[in-house]
């Protein structure tokens, strides 16, 4: 049993409230107006018995000897009087129990005290009432309803909110009252911008209804593309949200947050266990709860490569890498060819060529070719300056320094040459793009080794830089002069 005024829990059958001293009425006021009805009869009585004492007894106690005072008079009888008066206590008692019991054992006579009672403001009384009424009909909520609203009027929200509760997990309660019940409960939460338990309540309701006439209070829990379990090969999991808001998650086990990792493009699940957890967070803050699913995949495939950059035209200079954590024995081509041993190996970022290529990488281990990934470009830069050109320059500048004396690359009477060639394009150091130009020893026999020089020739203007690597590995440009009977040192 709660307290009327204060809401603490107390003893059943105990007299007052031992947290705010409230004494509690177990039994309805008796009825003023038969009260005083009661004491006016009564007084009339006693009134009687005081009027003139020479007022005649009865006449049915005629034949009763009379007695005579000293003085000659008779004396009064008047213990018919008495048990009048007696009779009438007893009526008056009777009737006060009769009144008591109709009041105690009445739902319609303690409601109709308890809306008197509001109306005064006398919201204490107003709650004995409603609790009575309770106890005599404990099944009817609109009586709740009412005591709910009491409680209200009186600030003691806690209990409000209580009693509607009580209300949403009745079996008794029609979809009416429960539409109402749940409506009050939102706006509680609402008001408190607590939107989190608004979503747990509509949830927990089960109520398709309801919850579409507050959708946007709802956070669902995510959906999972694929269901838990083993499997034996690469499975990309999606995850999917019913509403707008965003997916976080984790894949080692851990509890989600909104400091986890954001979902953005299926998951790739490759060898090995994962734990995925991940929920919802909705566009009003709200978050669902969090699905838990567990997978175990034995991947007997060799799996492709990841490369940095998608097919499609360019008009920078471009690196492609393999970002995979593996770059171990990763093949690639670029004449349409598929990826064999005798292939490119790949040992870094490659310079994206000019013009239209096609790129075929694949992983090969023990002897077998995994899946193949293939990628097509268009690199395209906006000047009419072009890598022959630039070849053509650093020639140029090779013989006006004396280090060449013909245009072929001969340096004297052996027959060996200096040779250019053109390698790629690249931006250097953010300064500009450049077309990067590598110097050859070619002996007669046909023999072709690398001398270390790099010329850059920028591709816009065509000037001419030496193209130098730091310690450090930064690449340095070192512009160049062309002096007129000045012979390079070798």
């Amino acid at each position: 049993m709660k307290c009327p005024n204060c809401g603490e829990e107390m003893a059943e059958g105990a007299l007052y409230c031992e947290h705010c001293g409230e004494d509690i009425h177990m039994v309805p006021d008796f009825e003023p107006e038969l009260e005083r009805n009661i004491e006016q009869s009564i007084s009339n009585i006693l009134e009687e018995l005081h009027t003139d004492e020479d007022m005649e007894p009865f006449e049915d106690y005629e034949e009763e000897p009379e007695e005579l005072q000293e003085n000659g008079r008779r004396k009064r009888r008047i213990w018919p009087k008495v048990l009048l008066v007696f009779f009438l206590l007893l009526l008056a008692a009777g009737g006060g129990a009769a009144w008591y019991l109709y009041g105690y054992y009445s739902e319609e006579y303690q409601v109709n005290k308890a809306v008197q009672f509001v109306s005064l403001g006398r919201f204490d009384e107003a709650i004995s009432c409603y609790n009575r009424a309770l106890e005599l009909d404990s099944d009817n909520i609109e009586l709740i309803f009412s005591l709910a609203d009491v409680y209200l009027l009186k600030n003691n929200k806690v209990e409000y909110e209580y009693l509607l509760r009580e209300i949403i997990k009745s079996k008794n309660a029609t979809a009416e009252q429960l539409d109402g019940a749940y409506g009050k409960l939102i706006a509680i939460y609402r008001d408190r911008e607590d939107y989190q338990t608004i979503n747990a309540l509509l949830v927990a309701s089960g109520n398709e209804a309801l919850i579409s006439d507050y959708q946007g209070y709802i956070a669902r829990v995510p959906e999972f593309s694929i269901n838990e379990g083993y499997y034996t090969s690469i499975q990309p999991l999606k995850l999917t949200a019913d509403s707008e808001g965003k997916i976080y998650y984790t894949m080692d086990g851990t509890e989600p947050t909104e400091e986890s990792t954001p979902y953005t493009a299926p998951i790739i699940l490759e060898n090995g266990d994962y734990i995925i957890k991940a929920f919802v967070v909705n566009e009003k803050g709200i978050a669902s709860d969090v699905v838990t699913k567990e997978y175990h995949i034995e991947n007997n495939e060799i799996l492709p490569p990841e490369i940095s950059v998608l097919s499609g035209e360019y008009n920078i200079p471009m690196y492609i890498e393999i970002t995979s954590d593996d770059i171990e024995n990763i093949y690639y081509t670029t004449d349409g060819t598929d990826p064999t041993y005798s292939s490119n190996a790949y040992t870094g970022p490659i310079p994206m060529p000019l013009g239209r290529s096609n790129f075929k990488f694949a992983r090969i281990v023990d002897g077998v070719t995994g899946t193949i990934e293939e990628r097509t470009y268009y690199l395209i830069l906006n000047t009419d300056f072009t890598p022959e050109q630039a070849v053509a320059s650093v020639v140029e500048y090779s013989m006006n320094t004396g280090k060449i004396f013909d245009a072929t690359g001969h340096f004297d009477e052996s027959g060996d040459t200096y040779q250019y060639e053109y390698l790629y394009v690249r931006n250097i150091n953010r300064v500009n793009d450049f077309y990067v130009i590598a110097e050859t020893y070619r002996t007669v026999d046909g023999k072709v080794t690398r001398t270390g020089n790099n010329f850059a020739v920028n591709v816009y203007t065509g000037e001419r830089f030496k193209l130098q690597r730091e310690d450090n590995g930064r690449l340095s440009l070192i512009e160049i002069e062309i002096k007129e009977d000045s012979q390079e040192e070798e």
